[in-house]
């Protein structure tokens, strides 16, 4: 008969950092040595932009601006205004791109928090310039994304852009659809949107225009094509290290940390027997007399419901174990049966390392058919960040 280990004692509990129910340990170190990466791998006068949009993907976009600020990055990119306002108010100084739609009733904190806002298309460069204002822009080219940017063949509607008289123009810029492919037709298709991109920069500058600083790449383009004739890269998912790298064996290579570690802590531990269900569904039986753990995170949290059916782990005491059942809101479920000593308190870890064991944000994604970017900004606003050195 297994035997239900005995609870900590709350002396012992409070020399850990048991103030936390779940949380996300942010190791910036790694995060300097990603750009430092990120820079050797692109050409010496190709500046970073840092995407810190969506809450820096999940890592906490205040902190994280502060720390790429101290170390001299001094260009950031956000998804909407209220992303670019937190940022100044936090004394995020340099240029703060807006990527995405801003409301024309927002116009007026656009010049207040002194944001740059990306040019959508010729129409919204109209709108712009209609607000009477003088307004800093990056210029946005659809070279075959099809989603943001006036289409690369619309030469004239592209002109008119830099004619606009109230819009500075401080960069122009286009988005890769598929850099991170190694398949003929895709990287014949990036190819393709890189000349189309240059061809028409050509045109533009012909007709004395200034076209700012311009930039290609994001993660995989840097990775995959980090030579190109570019002011500005903006790496997202890369600088924080939950990225398939590129595995070239030359000195062009590039060697990312992940940035974050996911913990929770063990908030139960019970004895149950053999033919036991556990959780909603009772899709999870035990085989024999086991030991189950609750722990205090779940979907709710950002945890993927989808994680228990795909047959994902976490890891405790330096052992992976399996989750046991359904995902619940606010906890879930683990099998700790082979594992000694489990006890209230114990630390889980779902992202990152325990001991010999690790689990990466890369591994969770897959097992979850989708990417790390999802899975990172869907870790919610209920889980403290931490940030480490």
């Amino acid at each position: 008969m297994l035997e239900l280990p005995r609870p900590r004692k709350s002396k012992k509990q409070s020399n850990r950092t048991d103030r936390y129910r779940a949380w996300a340990e942010i190791n910036l170190s790694h995060l300097k040595h990603n750009v430092e990466e990120l820079k050797r791998r692109l050409p010496k006068d190709c500046r970073i932009m840092a995407v810190v949009k969506a809450n820096a993907y999940g890592h906490g976009s205040v902190p994280i601006a502060q720390k790429l600020q101290s170390i001299g990055i001094n260009s950031y990119a956000v998804a909407e205004v209220s992303e670019g306002i937190a940022l100044r108010k936090a004394g995020i100084q340099g240029e703060i791109l807006i990527l995405g739609f801003t409301s024309p009733w927002q116009f007026a904190d656009l010049c207040r928090y002194d944001l740059t806002q990306t040019v959508l298309n010729a129409d919204y460069a109209m709108t712009l310039n209609q607000y009477g204002k003088k307004i800093k822009v990056h210029v946005k080219i659809d070279t075959g994304m099809g989603r943001l940017g006036e289409n690369v063949d619309q030469v004239e509607r592209i002109l008119s852009i830099y004619r606009q008289p109230h819009l500075i123009v401080t960069g122009t810029y286009s988005h890769f659809s598929v850099p991170d492919s190694d398949l003929k037709e895709d990287i014949a298709f990036t190819n393709e949107q890189i000349n189309r991109f240059y061809r028409l920069v050509h045109v533009i500058q012909s007709n004395g225009f200034d076209t700012g600083r311009l930039h290609l790449q994001s993660s995989y383009g840097i990775l995959h094509y980090p030579h190109l004739r570019c002011d500005m890269a903006r790496p997202g998912i890369a600088l924080y290290g939950a990225i398939d790298v590129v595995k070239d064996n030359d000195e062009s290579s590039v060697s990312l940390l992940p940035v974050l570690s996911l913990r929770a802590r063990v908030i139960m531990v019970k004895r149950v027997p053999a033919g036991s269900s556990i959780g909603y569904g009772r899709l999870y039986r035990t085989t024999q007399d086991s030991i189950i753990a609750t722990v205090s995170i779940g979907y709710a949290d950002g945890i993927p419901r989808c994680l228990f059916e795909q047959g994902g782990h976490v890891l405790v005491k330096g052992q992976r174990v399996a989750i046991a059942g359904n995902i619940c809101m606010d906890q879930m479920m683990i099998d700790v049966t082979h594992v000694e000593h489990v006890e209230e308190g114990d630390i889980v870890t779902l992202i990152g390392q325990d001991g010999d064991c690790r689990i990466t944000a890369e591994e969770v994604a897959v097992r979850c058919h989708t990417i790390p970017n999802e899975w990172l900004t869907g870790i919610g606003s209920r889980v403290d960040r931490v940030y480490v050195n």
